[in-house]
């Protein structure tokens, strides 16, 4: 059964159109996985069908009674605690609650105490209310909402502490359970897993399998797109298509069809080829000759190729990011240690006691769950966060290049061009045809770089990276909010480099990818363990992830 459908939306800000005659059903049940490159409008796509946005067109179709939870790609501060904030998704249950208060107190006035009448009536709209509460989930809603939290990995001493203070991952979560407390048919989530450890991002998979409704995903995690996914929504140029499977059959298919498709437009091109030089010989023989059946013959082929339905040319390979990193210098062989380096906020302590060396060229991941200090790690390795006990090293000839977790504020109306003729000298040219290479439109690149997407930020802070010549990089969850063409360029680029990196991700295709060395952060400590993600997993498939 259809619970939502778009047809021919379109959807345009200012002079730029994100959807161009969009087709998409969402049925009962449905695990659909949104890909597309960043800008492409996916994230308005997901607005769209939460009802926070409307197309140009025609509107939506929804099923009666469609109840729709969206969770945003980025999720704030808040200044409740997750408790309150799940209990704010149902303000039905927190209306009857209300009125059950009032009506409590209107039975227990001296106006009801002195009249039956009024009495009788308080009570029945009483008993109607309790009715209608029990209707809502409202007794065991308490209960239902801690249990959401913790399925979702929070810890009693946390559903009551203020949602600002929580991690990155953590706050997503929240947003999740309070997503779930709607009690949805319609799961809309844009990229759930931003933040979150491998460990739950195993715990994601499983509730996306368990749900009971229907789930659109938009998703650069190619693991989570495998594990829970029946079919490949496909967002290019405006327009949606439709792939069964999951993503590896999904880019199995499309190369298969991509590779059928260079091989029909090369053989129709032969014959194309053919048929002209055909008119072009009777051309010739009509000109020396005056018969009027080479003339007929030329018209005749000519017509031939006109009514051919032409196959167009395949894109074997979409425009990616020009990311090349190269280091402006070689670096010693030892490029950074860790010497018994402890470090604590206040007295809650983060790492105990950990010796780290990083040698050049190497390639590290660094995993761990949230908040087990992997970012407290690769900042005190980079000598931006001092650590409470021991000495950091790193070597003199080292250059620092530094991706954060966590995008700056903007300078308010700072735009690209700006920023990078503020790192290095350029000419305005110099710097509108390197964004140009990265993707970004003539147009953004002298917007305010405020209002840019995650995935905008992050490719903006690469280039600069780029343009750094650092030897030694240090990335903190790189992957957050890239496209897969982005992050397969990113994967490459990182291969290809000549110097050394240490990477923090819970991005497992990323990690089997470009590591050869992992470090789990664990308990305040640091191993090191040789071989990419896939082997430290296979060593510890039982605890954990």
């Amino acid at each position: 059964m259809r619970l939502i459908a778009l047809r021919d939306a379109v959807k345009s800000y200012g002079s730029r159109t994100v959807l161009r005659g969009l087709d998409l059903e969402v049925g009962e049940r449905a695990r659909i996985g949104v890909i597309g490159q960043n800008g492409s409008g996916k994230s308005t796509l997901l607005r769209i069908l939460a009802g926070l946005d409307e197309p140009d067109s025609s509107p939506a179709v929804r099923r009666r009674g469609l109840v729709a939870a969206y969770l945003p790609q980025l999720v704030g501060p808040d200044p409740r605690t997750p408790i309150e904030i799940c209990h704010a998704a149902r303000p039905d249950i927190a209306r009857v609650e209300r009125e059950l208060e009032e009506s409590a107190a209107r039975i227990g006035s001296p106006e009801a105490i002195a009249d039956m009448a009024v009495m009788q009536r308080a009570i029945n709209r009483q008993e109607r209310l309790i009715l209608e509460y029990d209707q809502l989930g409202g007794h065991a809603f308490d209960g239902t909402v801690r249990g959401h939290l913790e399925m979702l990995g929070l810890a009693d001493g946390e559903v009551e502490r203020p949602h600002a203070e929580l991690s990155g991952g953590k706050r997503k979560l929240v947003a999740l359970a309070a997503c779930l407390a709607q009690g949805p048919d319609l799961l809309l989530l844009d990229e759930p897993e931003t933040h979150l450890d491998a460990v739950r991002r195993n715990g994601l998979e499983q509730l996306v399998g368990e749900f009971a409704g229907a789930v659109v995903m938009v998703s650069h995690d190619r693991y989570l797109l495998d594990e829970t996914v029946t079919a490949i929504a496909e967002l290019d140029r405006g327009a949606i298509r439709m792939w069964p499977g999951n993503y590896s059959a999904y880019h199995a298919a499309r190369e298969l069809e991509l590779q059928q498709q260079a091989a029909a437009f090369a053989a129709q091109q032969k014959e194309i080829a053919r048929l002209e030089e055909a008119i072009r010989r009777y051309k010739q023989w009509a000109s020396m000759i005056d018969d009027r059946r080479h003339t007929i013959r030329a018209r005749n082929t000519q017509r031939r190729i006109d009514r051919m339905d032409k196959v167009e040319r395949p894109v074997l390979e979409r425009r990616k990011i020009g990311l090349a990193l190269r280091s402006g210098e070689r670096g010693g062989n030892r490029v950074a240690e860790l010497r018994g380096v402890s470090v604590a906020f206040d007295d809650d302590p983060v790492l105990l006691d950990v010796d780290l060396t990083v040698f050049r060229g190497e390639r590290i991941g660094v995993i761990g769950r949230n908040g087990s200090g992997k970012s407290v790690l690769v900042k005190a390795l980079s000598g931006l966060l001092p650590p409470t006990e021991g000495d950091v090293w790193r070597g003199p000839s080292i250059r620092l290049g530094y991706l954060a977790q966590e995008h700056a504020p903007a300078p308010p109306g700072r735009t690209p061009v700006d920023i990078l003729r503020a790192q290095k000298p350029c000419t305005e040219e110099e710097a509108v045809q390197a964004l140009l290479r990265f993707l970004f439109t003539y147009e953004q690149c002298r917007q305010p770089v405020a209002s840019f997407s995650g995935g905008e930020r992050t490719r903006l802070e690469l280039l600069l990276l780029m343009r750094g010549g650092a030897n030694f990089l240090v990335l903190d969850e790189p992957t957050n909010h890239l496209d897969i063409d982005s992050v397969e360029t990113l994967e490459a680029a990182v291969e290809a480099y000549d110097g050394t990196v240490i990477a923090v991700s819970h991005d497992r295709y990323f990690l089997d990818r470009i590591a050869d060395r992992i470090v789990e952060v664990k308990g305040g400590e640091a191993r090191a363990y040789e071989g990419g993600y896939s082997t430290w997993y296979a060593r510890h498939r039982a605890p954990a992830a």
